[in-house]
């Protein structure tokens, strides 16, 4: 038998214990400075952080949030039953944004409003990424398909927007509305009908980012080695197309509020009695010299909203930018 083999000790090598110690020290501390050892979400976070428009953008738009989910639970006003007597009054104390012509808490009915657009806003971008993903993915990874699914992304984006969306509206209200009630109906309409008429763009770039990453070799490998295309695209593809995801996503959020806001401005949007930004800029346009703050107010939210979504989507897309990070 063998005799096993020994270990080369320290003391061999001419190096002292101690000093091994302090030199592997030494190689991980110039390596953490380095950034060797940082981990993928540890540099998107640093760079991000770096970004003083997104911080500022995640400050906004976490105080218009939390301003639109509670302040109308705290502040003191029934935006729901009229109150004659405070009709048209300006901005003082209580009302700081003054009243409508019904007596109501404008302030409290533009926080309210905003439940509404921001509600809109992240769902209809939900199903925007999700079909500009699933379209982009399919397109990118089967050749065979291909054509057919960039010539329907062609002909949705030469679509004029805003002139469909009002027609669809139009002719869809009211079944939606005796289907699943006027809030329900009218809020599934909206999100439908503009997540699925904004997707175009993710698609074509998911597409593009998944024709690049399906020709690298650990691709190539999965395939050599009789990987289901569906493991492949779930395991392998999705995961390394998320980036681009992730700011179209960001960037959705402010198409999304704007486009309903437009069409609730233009009086087809959401019912009387659930006010949104569009709803409420649209009623004030006629009141403006009694009371400026009514039109203010919800322009100031929107604006702010759309502002502060646009910086996120600036600070992600430079944090998940690998050339950015390497350079940081």
């Amino acid at each position: 038998m063998t005799d096993a083999v020994k270990p080369i000790s320290e003391e061999a090598l001419g190096v002292q214990p101690s000093a091994s110690g302090a030199l592997i020290a030494g190689a991980q501390a110039e390596a953490n400075e380095l950034g060797e050892f940082r981990s993928l979400k540890t540099d998107v976070w640093r760079q991000f952080r770096r970004h003083k428009g997104a911080m500022l953008g995640v400050v906004l738009l976490t105080i218009i949030t939390l301003a639109c989910l509670i302040g109308p639970i705290i502040l003191p006003f029934d935006t729901s039953t009229p109150v004659v007597t405070n009709a048209n009054r300006p901005a003082g104390w209580p009302h700081i944004w003054g009243t409508d012509n019904l007596g109501r808490d404008a302030f409290a009915r533009a926080l309210i409003g905003g439940r509404i657009s921001l509600a809109v806003g992240f769902t209809a971008m939900i199903v925007s990424i999700l079909v500009g993903t699933l379209v982009g993915v399919v397109a990118g990874f089967f050749r065979r398909i291909d054509g057919p699914l960039m010539r329907v992304t062609d002909l949705f984006l030469s679509l004029p927007l805003l002139p469909v969306l009002l027609v669809v509206v139009v002719f869809f209200r009211d079944p939606m509305q005796d289907a699943l009630g006027p809030s329900l109906g009218i809020f599934v309409l909206m999100v439908l009908i503009i997540g699925g008429t904004s997707w175009m763009q993710t698609a074509r770039i998911v597409r593009g980012e998944v024709l690049a990453v399906k020709e690298q070799e650990f691709i190539l490998a999965s395939r050599s080695i009789g990987t289901k295309p569906r493991r492949i695209i779930s395991k392998h593809i999705v995961p390394n197309v998320l980036s681009p995801v992730i700011v179209a996503a960001s960037l959705g959020i402010a198409v999304a509020i704007l486009t309903e806001s437009a069409v609730s401005f233009l009086g087809l949007g959401f019912p009387l009695e659930l006010p949104t930004w569009g709803r409420l800029l649209n009623e004030a346009r006629n009141r403006m010299t009694l009371n400026i703050w009514l039109v203010i107010g919800p322009g100031l939210l929107l604006s702010l909203t759309v502002m502060s979504v646009n910086f996120i989507g600036d600070g992600l897309r430079d944090a998940l930018d690998p050339k950015a990070r390497s350079n940081g």
